[in-house]
């Protein structure tokens, strides 16, 4: 009599249908994210307010928020294309990434509608600590992917380290900027001299991996 077996799926074939899964959602939550920045965008009009004041500010936090998602886009696209495989302590990691990223249109949606100028600065503040907590999210996976976690083999240790240094700056520079928004003059200053530093280093090392011979 035949015994029905069940065969067991390749281990390749497992953590191949677990990192298209984490790309679908992190594509898909961009992509809202990204839409809904502009389905936020609901300006009323005062008295005497002319055209360019009713959708001057609503229409610049758009089209920065939909650059600067799209850069971090660009950013988790490059780290997930090295990636052999995927667990979970990255996966919670994106999950956080991708919170915040849902989260954007939102405090667009708190920073244009604000009636009172402290209320903005706050509104500022706030929406500058958020892609501070993005960009953190997008150094801390890449360095549990790259130097932890194992999951980028295939690329040399100077090569992941000038990404890991690139995305260091990319956080400093929000950092100084949640830093001036506060006032805090001196520690905005040390957060982007650390910045050009992070840049600089980051440069060396992928000019040095591009002259290392193949």
């Amino acid at each position: 009599m035949e015994q029905n077996v069940t065969p067991h799926v390749r281990e390749h074939h497992v953590h191949q249908r677990h990192f298209d899964r984490l790309v679908m959602l992190s594509d898909g939550v961009f992509a809202i994210a990204m839409t809904l920045s502009a389905v936020e965008l609901r300006p009323e009009a005062k008295p005497g307010e002319t055209l360019l004041q009713v959708w001057g500010l609503p229409l610049l936090a758009y089209f920065l928020t939909f650059f600067i998602l799209g850069l971090v886009w660009l950013q988790h696209r490059r780290s997930l294309a090295q990636l052999r495989r995927t667990d979970n302590t990255l996966t919670l990691i994106t999950l956080v990434l991708l919170s915040l990223v849902a989260l954007m249109p939102v405090l667009i949606r708190a920073m244009v509608t604000a009636e009172s100028g402290l209320t903005t600065g706050l509104g500022l503040t706030v929406y500058a600590f958020a892609l501070l907590m993005v960009n953190v999210c997008l150094t801390v996976g890449w360095a549990y992917a790259a130097f932890i976690g194992g999951l980028v083999p295939d690329m040399p240790r100077s090569q992941a380290r000038g990404w890991l240094l690139h995305d260091v700056f990319a956080t400093l520079v929000w950092a100084a900027i949640g830093c001036w928004l506060l006032h805090l003059v001196w520690l905005a200053a040390l957060m982007a001299a650390l910045a050009l530093a992070a840049r600089i280093a980051s440069a060396r090392l992928m000019r040095r991996e591009t002259a290392a011979p193949g």
